[in-house]
C-alpha cells in the first residue's frame, strides 16, 4: 500500500508491507539514486520477498527528492545537500518518520548510502537490528570514479531517461547526489567513529565486485564493529539485492530468524 507522509513539512513517498504485528518490522533505506519503486526489478519486489521470508512487516520510504518525495527546490544552487546529509536524514528525518508511523524499534535494512544512514542511526538510536548491503564507511577512490563515470553516463549515455522511470524530478534526484559526493568537502566523510558506538546485532553485505567500494568498508566495519556477521559475495558488484538475490535474501533470513 503506497501513500504519503509529512515529516518535518516535507511530503515523502511510503509504503507500507503487511506482516507480523510482534516482531520488529524491516525498515528499508535506498542507495543514493534510489526510490520506492528501485526496489522492484523484473517486476518483483524485494522488499515484499524480504518481509514474507522473515514474516515481517515492512514500511519503504523515498527521501526528499527520490521517487514521488517532494522535490528540492533548486538542488545545483541553494539546494545542494551539505556533506553530513547522512547523518541529518538518519538522525533527523529517520527518527520523525519512525514515531510519525509508530514504530518505536525497527529492523533496518539499507544499500549504499541508505547503509550508511542504517549504520548512523543505529549508533544513536534503539534498533532490534541493522543489515547493510554495500555501506560506505569513508570515501574510497574507487566510489569517486565510479559516480564520476555515472556523470557522463547521465549526461550522454541514457541513465537520465531510465532514472526518469522512477524520479518525479530526474534530475534533482541525480545531482543532489552525485554534487555532492564529487565535492573536495565530502572527502572527509568518515562515520567509523559512530559505527563503534553500535550495539545492535548488524549483518554487513558486500559483492567482491562492487564498483563503488572495496572490501576495505567491511573491514573497517568488523573493527568498529566486531559483533558484525559478514557476507562477501563472488559475482556480485553493487548491488546484492539484485546481483546475488537468493543469496542474499536466505542470509538475511537466517540473520534474523532469532530475533524478535
Amino acid at each position: 500500500m503506497n501513500f504519503s507522509a509529512n515529516i518535518q513539512g516535507i511530503r515523502l513517498e511510503v509504503q507500507r508491507i503487511a506482516g507480523s504485528a510482534t516482531l520488529a518490522p524491516l525498515v528499508f533505506l535506498h542507495e543514493g539514486l534510489g526510490s520506492v519503486s528501485l526496489w522492484t526489478q523484473r517486476g518483483q519486489s524485494w522488499p515484499e520477498a524480504v518481509c514474507q521470508a522473515t514474516g515481517r512487516a515492512g514500511l519503504v520510504y523515498s527521501r526528499r527528492g527520490y521517487g514521488q518525495s517532494d522535490a528540492v527546490p533548486d538542488v545545483r544552487a541553494t539546494g545542494r545537500l551539505a556533506p553530513d546529509y547522512m547523518h541529518r536524514e538518519a538522525w533527523e528525518v529517520l527518527p520523525a518518520l519512525l514515531a510519525d508511523q509508530g514504530i518505536p524499534q525497527a529492523v533496518l535494512l539499507g544499500h549504499s548510502d541508505g547503509a550508511s544512514i542504517a549504520l548512523l542511526h543505529a549508533s544513536r538510536h534503539p534498533v532490534t537490528a541493522a543489515i547493510v548491503m554495500a555501506p560506505h564507511l569513508m570515501v574510497e577512490d574507487i566510489a569517486v570514479a565510479a559516480i564520476a563515470e555515472a556523470k557522463t553516463a547521465f549526461e550522454h549515455a541514457g541513465l537520465r531517461e531510465r532514472l526518469a522511470r522512477h524520479h518525479a524530478d530526474v534530475d534533482g534526484a541525480f545531482w543532489q547526489w552525485n554534487d555532492i559526493w564529487l565535492s573536495e568537502a565530502f572527502r572527509r566523510f568518515d562515520i567509523r567513529p559512530d559505527c563503534r558506538r553500535i550495539h545492535a546485532p548488524l549483518l554487513a553485505i558486500q559483492g567482491l565486485n562492487d564498483e563503488y567500494g572495496s572490501m576495505a568498508q567491511l573491514d573497517e566495519l568488523a573493527l568498529a564493529a566486531p559483533q558484525t556477521v559478514q557476507l562477501r559475495l563472488p559475482d556480485c558488484g553493487h548491488s546484492p539485492q539484485r546481483d546475488q538475490s537468493s543469496k542474499t535474501l536466505e542470509a538475511v533470513a537466517q540473520f534474523l530468524a532469532p530475533l524478535p
